[in-house]
């Protein structure tokens, strides 16, 4: 909390911005601390991922006795898998079935992932989108997938299947773009067949530090070698500035989809606006503000998914305005800069969704391995 006792996190909810938790632990939520934490950090959802698991289940010990139950019944690693994740994000949807009763089902949501190893696999994300609904059966639930080539025509059929979905690893405007589409045809196909629109959500989550974390790096390399005291300082000058921009890019996209007159047509059926939702938003570079990726993208219908420590600084020293629209024209510069020194935003994007599927399917792997190796030598004990 700030010094003066007031928790800057409320003003965010006041600005139209959600906060949700990006991690996910059982002791936290048997606990009670989730529950004293939406009342008191103003949290309004959570979200998982195979990483985010992994650190939860292989890092301690939380989790011990319920593999070592299920190994003697005969599950194997993948079931045992499944079966300690779906009831961790069920008891998470029961915390937070208050604040999406009370949010008339606009806020509340708890995700979880599709295997990383369907990220390229349409018709097996789509049935796995569909036994995982079924198995947590909360209305609260949103299911992750991810926003590859492959993934659009299954995150469309899963919505139009009446499924909660959060795109997952959006780095490109031209993804964002793809999936925000995908969810408008979804609830036309519904609308078009006398189904229901009103209940169905969804968050196209855009990733947000990781864009930096690259275009940072190819910057530097350049500056390292560079003779021109011009360039040099131009290519100095760009650092840390990238990500920012392509999100605030993505927003002005979000604001013309959702204002058209297509959406507009839905949403007089009833239909609920699909939010951006910043992800990786903790600060990787120790010289940058510990809350530069929060305090720049504020703005209506948006969800900003934290790690706890960010959430903590925030709370401590967040500033609030609405920055997400407040100079579109520079972010639009920034990257016409980044593009004129040489680089390719393109290709930043396309490398760093690669990486990002490469990245939760070794956290997967690690994970299984992980309880593979607990129910071992719980089976030798």
């Amino acid at each position: 909390m700030s010094t003066n006792g007031h928790n800057p996190l409320f003003d965010l909810l006041k600005q139209g911005q959600s906060v949700w938790l990006d991690s996910i632990q059982r002791r936290q939520i048997q606990s009670g601390e989730l529950k004293h934490l939406i009342e008191t950090m103003a949290l309004r959802g959570e979200t998982s991922n195979p990483s985010i698991f992994e650190k939860a289940i292989v890092g301690s010990s939380d989790y011990d006795k319920e593999i070592q139950e299920l190994a003697a019944q005969g599950r194997d690693t993948l079931a045992i898998y499944e079966k300690l994740t779906t009831d961790d994000v069920r008891s998470a949807c029961d915390v937070f079935r208050p604040v999406y009763e009370e949010s008339d089902g606009g806020d509340g949501f708890v995700s979880i992932e599709v295997s990383p190893r369907l990220a390229h696999d349409t018709q097996g994300t789509i049935e796995e989108a569909k036994r995982l609904w079924k198995t947590v059966d909360r209305p609260n639930l949103m299911v992750k997938i991810p926003g590859t080539k492959e993934g659009v025509p299954a995150i469309e059929q899963s919505l139009y299947d009446g499924l909660n979905i959060n795109i997952t690893l959006l780095f490109a405007v031209q993804a964002y773009q793809d999936v925000a589409w995908a969810y408008v045809r979804a609830l036309e196909r519904r609308a078009a067949e006398g189904k229901a629109v009103q209940r169905i959500a969804s968050v196209a989550s855009f990733f947000v530090s990781r864009i930096d974390t690259l275009a940072d790096k190819l910057l530097s390399d350049a500056a390292q070698g560079e003779k021109n005291s011009q360039r040099f300082e131009e290519l100095k000058d760009l650092q840390g500035k990238l990500a920012v921009a392509n999100a605030q890019i993505a927003y002005e996209h979000f604001k013309q989809i959702f204002s058209g007159d297509r959406w507009l047509a839905l949403q007089a059926k009833g239909a609920r606006i699909q939010r951006p939702l910043w992800a990786s938003t903790s600060t990787k570079n120790p010289l940058y503000r510990d809350v530069m990726y929060v305090e720049t993208l504020i703005g209506p219908h948006t969800v900003n998914t934290m790690p706890m420590e960010t959430i903590n600084a925030f709370a401590d020293h967040g500033v609030v305005a609405r920055t997400v629209d407040a100079n579109p024209e520079a972010a639009h510069e920034i990257v016409k800069r980044f593009e004129a020194a040489g680089f390719s935003l393109d290709a930043v994007t396309a490398q760093v969704l690669e990486e990002g599927v490469v990245k939760f399917d070794e956290a997967f792997n690690q994970l299984l391995a992980g309880i593979e190796k607990k129910k071992k030598e719980m089976q030798k004990a």
